[in-house]
């Protein structure tokens, strides 16, 4: 079986790309600007007929798109995550019909949550802002284009290599950081974070991926990949900085100090998960606390992200 992957570069697609390596019988693929990518692609500038070219040269049975910006201004969200899904799906219609396309979304397409609710996949989308936007419009173009496909919406991914851009990842490096993480009197300073959020461990979203381009037969067009549980953001917090030692305070205030202006209009999201066991068998299989540790365990050895990453 032949797997293309593109945006591999990135936090989740560097997860998938080692997972799919160790599947038996898999040639993997890795598709993006580099120039140690076996197809040279660029999603948000290259003209359908020009991936057509590219893809018909591959000849992949199953395509991944993890390539998404998850910061940047308008033009270049729009870019990554609305125009480079399309212009995907656009030149495998043309080189590769039959192939199955497997989709990175995100769970902020739905918008703010209702609290001690999940979301299910039927759920309208309304998006609190850019990024939520241009992701769902990514998903109207996979859902729309007629392709075996189906869109894996993803919660908040934690685990080995989170970038700095995220919160985990974030926390993860100033922690590493202080001096001395035993002291009582030192201070880890955040803003809010009072919201909830699904936290999904990146080797499970990985592990979905897996499952997703393997699957036989139709898939549902999309299909929620979290944790299934709403967790206080404060909580990961304090977990993390148990992980690492730090026994300071931890003191949240406002300012640029906090999460992004994106995830402050967005107080609740809780996914469903229950499509996604039944389409494809899968759960989640690490807790947070396992999540974390692999964070914190493989902070010297991160992926670099090269700023198309995970939803």
């Amino acid at each position: 079986m032949r797997i293309l992957v593109l945006g591999a570069g990135g936090y989740l697609g560097g997860h998938v790309t080692e997972r799919l390596r160790a599947l038996p019988g898999a040639r993997v693929l890795v598709g993006g600007r580099s120039p140690g990518a076996d197809v040279a692609v660029d999603l948000a500038a290259d003209r359908p007929y020009l991936l057509a070219g590219a893809l018909a040269k591959a000849a992949p049975d199953a395509v991944v798109n993890c390539a998404g910006a998850t910061g940047g201004d308008a033009v270049t969200l729009a870019e990554v995550n609305a125009r480079g899904p399309a212009a995907l799906c656009a030149a495998l219609r043309e080189a590769a019909p039959g192939a199955r396309l497997v989709h990175l979304g995100s769970a902020a397409e739905y918008g703010p949550g209702t609290p001690g609710l999940r979301v299910a996949e039927s759920e309208p989308c309304a998006p609190a802002g850019p990024y939520g936007a241009t992701k769902l419009a990514g998903t109207v173009a996979v859902t729309a284009s007629g392709l075996d496909a189906v869109v894996l919406r993803v919660g908040n991914p934690v685990g080995a290599g989170a970038p700095a851009t995220g919160l985990p990842g974030r926390v993860a490096a100033l922690l590493a950081e202080v001096a001395d993480p035993g002291d009582p009197e030192g201070e880890l300073r955040l803003g809010d974070l009072s919201a909830y959020r699904d936290f999904v461990d990146v080797r499970d979203v990985a592990r979905a991926v897996e499952l997703a381009a393997t699957a036989p037969g139709p898939l549902p067009p999309v299909l929620n990949v979290g944790g299934g549980e709403a967790l206080p953001v404060r909580e990961l917090v304090r977990r993390l900085a148990d992980a690492a030692g730090f026994r300071g305070r931890i003191v949240e205030e406002g300012g640029d100090g906090g999460g992004s202006e994106r995830s402050a209009r967005v107080s609740w999201q809780c996914s469903d998960v229950t499509a996604a066991a039944a389409a494809l068998g899968w759960a989640p299989a690490h807790s947070l606390d396992a999540s974390l540790a692999a964070l914190w365990e493989a902070r010297p050895r991160s992926f670099v992200p090269d700023g198309v990453a995970a939803p």
